[in-house]
């Protein structure tokens, strides 16, 4: 009896994980991250729409990939290719630790990091990281993101 105490107690913890870890990324279309594209070719310097039929789930996510190498790559290392901020918008999380959507195709590979911008309606948030600081900018965000996730 303790032994199924303890197994339902560890389900139960490891469920609210990932609906914590879940809820906190920018998902569409029945959980999909990145809005579909593959997070590897941003490294790439390119933009490109992933297949759902190379797929991985990763935190709770479904992330797609143009090959079975990008498939690869992610798989042995996906925080480094997962967008920065759970895929949210980095200058919001700079200036206000805000969660604000994302254009998909507005990006920056910086420190080695994949940063998403609000990119709609004559607002270009990446113009605007850029011109208000993207070192000091990126730094803020950090800690905007670590307060969010702590809550």
């Amino acid at each position: 009896m303790i032994f199924l105490l303890s197994l339902f107690s560890i389900l139960l913890v490891s469920q609210v994980s990932y609906s914590q870890i879940k809820s906190d990324l920018n998902l569409e279309k029945g959980d999909v991250a990145v809005g579909g594209y593959d997070p590897v070719s941003y490294f790439e310097n390119k933009v490109e729409k992933g297949d759902r039929h190379i797929t991985t789930v990763y935190q709770g996510a479904h992330y797609y990939f143009v090959s079975q190498k990008h498939l690869e790559a992610f798989k042995a290392s996906p925080q480094k290719y997962s967008p920065a901020y759970g895929g949210w918008c980095a200058y919001a999380m700079g200036v206000k630790g805000d969660k604000i959507d994302v254009n998909y195709e507005t990006y920056k590979i910086q420190n080695g990091r994949l940063f998403l911008f609000y990119n709609k309606f004559f607002s270009n948030t990446l113009e605007d990281w850029e011109e208000e600081g993207a070192e000091r900018l990126e730094k803020q965000a950090d800690k905007n993101w670590k307060k969010y996730l702590a809550q």
